[in-house]
C-alpha cells in the first residue's frame, strides 16, 4: 500500500475546471455555496488523478466505466468532499452531476466517453452514500487511510458495480451480454447492478 501512496503524491495537481464547463445542476449548487466551490472544484480534480494512480498498480479491476474503479472515484469524491466541506453539500454535489449526466444524455453527449444511463446513475449514487459515511466516520483521517479504506470496503462488496464480463460486455442480472447498439440512446437498459467483489 506505501507504493500506491507514494504514486499518488507524485501527482501536480491540475488546474480547477471552469464554471462554463459545468451542468446547469452543479452551477446551481456552485452558485448556493459559493465559498465551497474552489475546494470542491479542487477535491473533483484530485478524485479524477487519484483513480487513474490507483489504476496503475492494479489493487482494483481498473474499470473506470461501471467497474471497481468507478465506484472507488465517486466514493474517494464523495468522502473527501464530506471530510473537508461537510455530509450534506457533498451529497447535493454528486446529486447535482447526476442530475447533469442525465441532462448530457438527453442531448446526446457522453460522460467520459460513455453514454450516461440510470444503472450507472445509480451505481455513482449508491457509492457516493458509502463514501460520505466513510468521509463523516474519518474526518481526521490523512488522505491516504482514507484511500485504504475505501479500497478496502470495495474489495469485500461493500459498494456496487455494474455486471460484466471478461470482454467489457455488460451483462444483465441473468448474465446475458448485452448488444452495445441497444443500449445507445436509452436512459433505461438492462444492465445489472452487483456487489463490488463480484467476479
Amino acid at each position: 500500500m506505501l507504493f500506491i501512496i507514494i504514486h499518488i503524491s507524485s501527482f501536480p495537481q491540475s488546474k480547477i475546471s471552469s464554471f462554463e464547463n459545468l451542468s446547469a445542476p452543479e452551477k446551481f449548487w456552485v452558485i448556493f455555496h459559493p465559498f465551497k466551490a474552489k475546494k470542491a472544484f479542487y477535491i473533483s480534480n484530485d478524485a479524477v488523478k487519484t483513480t487513474d494512480s490507483i489504476c496503475k498498480v492494479n489493487v482494483l479491476d481498473n474499470d473506470k466505466n461501471g467497474g471497481q474503479a468507478d465506484a472507488f472515484k465517486h466514493s474517494f469524491w464523495i468522502a473527501r468532499l464530506t471530510q473537508d466541506l461537510n455530509r450534506r453539500a457533498a451529497i447535493k454535489l454528486g446529486k447535482a452531476h447526476e442530475k447533469g449526466n442525465y441532462k448530457d444524455f438527453k442531448k446526446g453527449k457522453l460522460e467520459d466517453g460513455y453514454y450516461p444511463d440510470m444503472a450507472s446513475s445509480e451505481m455513482d449514487l449508491y457509492n457516493n452514500e458509502i463514501g460520505a459515511n466513510i468521509g463523516a466516520e474519518n474526518l481526521d483521517k490523512e488522505r491516504r487511510t482514507l484511500i485504504e479504506i475505501l479500497i478496502k470496503e470495495i474489495q469485500v462488496g461493500k459498494m456496487k458495480i455494474l455486471k460484466k464480463d471478461k470482454l467489457d460486455n455488460f451483462l444483465t442480472c441473468k448474465g446475458v451480454v448485452i448488444p452495445k447498439d441497444s443500449l445507445v440512446g436509452k436512459w433505461e437498459n438492462e444492465k445489472c447492478l452487483i456487489s463490488s467483489n463480484s467476479n
